[in-house]
């Protein structure tokens, strides 16, 4: 493997609006946020990473002032001058910050982008050959869509149809506490046979186990994260009482996390986020904890640029990625994104892997410039 040394680092906040407003339990999001990373290296090679982070804190306690804050001061000079001969060296060095994962996988995932791209591969093959042989890409991945939370049951269904219609075969839907039985309800007694799964948010809590448990009736492939954000016990004592499967994803942020859940029986499922887990060498040792214990393995999204929608891709295309991912098409989200070009929607309700070196799209710097100016023009609060 070629080397790379890392010559400089630049950061870039941005917000571009959403093709629709995304709502759920902790709120709606109308734009996505995020700090992008570019990587410059001393052989000419530049790399991306996007931290996918909010304006205020939600899903995660980080937010673009945070990320920014900790990628400018701190992770970012850990790494200008360093020579790495292993992309997974920038877990170890960058991992003297703690938590911030965000941040830490913005920085990683450049890395990664540069040292495939020195190395003339493409990403996915780069975490193939840190993988066990028989575990190349499939090239394409099986990918379902995220509805938030609507106005009524029948706003619901209108875009269900509608993302049927397009060619998703796998349904997520936003729960909260009085948004959740009777909207099951609603949607099978339309689209009985349709692969359906809920998200709580972390939106419940132990004390509702026999109101989730009324949600067994309506065959869901699983129901995500209905208890808190940081629990893997509790979680355990619900799944008891449950026939539905618990599919965990804020609660597992290593491969140590994920070990413990399964040792409890607290998961059955796992949504596995690279910005959740701090940065691909973690995500490809959560992904051979999955594949030694048979646990069925989806690949999450945070509503990414293409710049993380591609690394996304190609992780979600492994044959240990057994289910349908939160990986929605370019145009499911943006107008316009910072890179091309899009992703589209196959027939078979797959997105293709990129062809080309490192993460395979272009980024256009113009737009990124755009997106910045927009950050700054909407005044959400000083970073630096």
């Amino acid at each position: 493997m070629q080397a790379i040394t890392v010559q400089a680092i630049n950061l870039y906040p941005i917000a571009m609006p959403l093709v629709e407003p995304l709502r759920t339990s902790f709120g709606v999001e109308a734009n996505k946020h995020a700090v992008i990373v570019e990587l410059i290296t001393a052989e000419g090679v530049t790399g991306w990473g996007e931290a996918s982070v909010a304006a205020e804190p939600g899903y995660s306690g980080e937010t673009v002032g945070t990320a920014y804050h900790l990628l400018k001061h701190y992770l970012a000079p850990l790494l200008v001058g360093k020579t790495l001969t292993d992309p997974r060296q920038a877990r170890s060095i960058l991992q003297v910050v703690r938590d911030n994962k965000h941040a830490r996988h913005a920085l990683d995932g450049a890395v990664w982008d540069a040292f495939a791209k020195a190395n003339h591969m493409r990403l996915v093959d780069l975490f193939s050959h840190y993988l066990p042989e028989g575990h190349r890409s499939t090239e394409r991945a099986v990918v379902g869509v995220s509805i938030g939370i609507q106005p009524s049951v029948e706003a619901t269904l209108a875009i269900i149809r509608k993302r049927v219609q397009q060619g998703y075969k796998r349904i997520k839907l936003k729960i909260q506490p009085g948004w959740d039985v009777e909207l099951a309800r609603g949607v099978r007694a339309e689209f009985p046979d349709v692969m359906l799964m809920l998200d709580a948010n972390s939106a419940y809590t132990l004390a509702d186990a026999d109101h989730l448990a009324e949600l067994d009736e309506f065959n869901l492939l699983m129901i995500e994260q209905p208890l808190r954000h940081d629990d893997i016990y509790e979680h355990s004592q619900l799944q008891a009482r449950m026939k539905t499967p618990i599919c965990l994803d804020e609660s597992i942020k290593s491969a140590d996390d994920l070990r413990l859940a399964l040792q409890v029986g607290g998961i059955k499922i796992l949504n596995l986020k690279p910005a959740r887990v701090g940065g691909f060498a973690e995500c490809l040792d959560i992904y051979r904890v999955c594949v030694e214990n048979n646990v069925p393995l989806w690949i999450g999204g945070m509503l990414e640029t293409g710049i993380g929608r591609a690394a996304n891709v190609a992780l979600a295309s492994l044959p240990g990625v057994t289910l349908p991912c939160d990986i929605s098409a370019t145009d499911r989200y943006f107008t316009e994104d910072l890179t091309e070009p899009p992703f589209v929607l196959n027939a078979d309700s797959t997105l293709t892997v990129p062809s080309g070196y490192g993460i395979g799209v272009e980024v256009h710097r113009e737009r990124v410039e755009k997106a910045t100016a927009q950050w700054y023009a909407c005044n959400y609060y000083p970073i630096g």
